[in-house]
């Protein structure tokens, strides 16, 4: 059985609208779901099994307020198998669900001192610094996909609606992706920084490129877990990702719960 059939055997009467992909500090979104139907990625063919601790493998479905969304906890990164079109086939299965948007999150080092671990980032705009593309061997125009406003104009200026209600600081800023699994040096930071870089990471950046593909909207936010190497004397780990991850999870996904559940005032 396909994906896409699993998915509506197990919630025939659910169209999700909206896809989010959950990175680490994220994961207590799922806690905001009702009528939540979590299905592992093991039984939709075509999934990815990641292969990262702290990221789960399941696509769960519910609701966040009114909104009927599809959740992916859990990614593939590139540094994991050395392509990068690993969540290609569970967006694609998403679009064809009926989702028109897109929500990222993943966790990113800062690359501005007055950013510090625990902000939230809203994504500007990005630098494919790897040049590696998802799209690498499609065929026909539609691959030349337009990256002017990837992140959409008008979702930001929602986010940052949600955030200024709550009282919550959302920073903004242009996100840098680094291939990994290893750190940045500190004379890469220096050059990201000097390329206008304010965070970075080792994700999102081909998910977006697949989701304009495919016509989705996307709005991305970075949950800051430390400063770029060099920048401060703190010893940079998975660990210590994770840890910072986890101590500001539950108010980065409470905000996030509510920039979702508040989208179907866009239009």
């Amino acid at each position: 059985m396909n994906a896409i059939d699993t998915v509506r055997q197990r919630a025939p009467r659910l169209q999700p609208r909206i896809a989010v992909v959950l990175g680490s500090g994220w994961g207590g979104l799922t806690a905001h779901l009702t009528g939540a139907i979590q299905i592992p990625y093991s039984e939709l063919a075509g999934f990815p099994q990641p292969g990262v601790a702290g990221h789960g493998g399941s696509l769960w479905l519910g609701h966040l307020g009114a909104q009927p969304v599809a959740v992916l906890s859990g990614r593939q990164h590139g540094y994991e198998t050395g392509a990068v079109d690993g969540m290609a086939e569970p967006l694609r299965v998403l679009k064809a669900l009926g989702c028109h948007t897109l929500v990222q999150t993943n966790a990113a080092g800062s690359l501005r001192p007055e950013m510090p671990p625990q902000s939230l980032m809203l994504l500007s705009d990005h630098l494919n610094l790897p040049q590696r593309s998802p799209l690498v061997g499609l065929a026909g125009s539609e691959r030349f996909v337009d990256m002017v406003d990837a992140y959409d104009p008008a979702l930001r200026a929602h986010a940052r609606g949600v955030a200024q209600a709550q009282g919550a600081t959302l920073f903004e800023g242009v996100y840098a992706w680094f291939l990994g699994p290893q750190f940045e040096t500190p004379a890469e930071i220096r050059m990201a920084r000097l390329l206008g870089a304010d965070a970075v990471g080792m994700s999102t950046v081909p998910e977006t490129i697949l989701a304009r593909h495919l016509g989705l909207r996307v709005l991305a936010l970075s949950f800051i877990t430390n400063l770029g190497a060099g920048m401060s004397t703190e010893h940079l780990s998975h660990a210590h990702t994770l840890q910072q991850a986890q101590l500001g999870s539950q108010a980065a996904s409470r905000l996030l719960a509510d920039i979702i559940a508040k989208m179907d005032t866009l239009s």
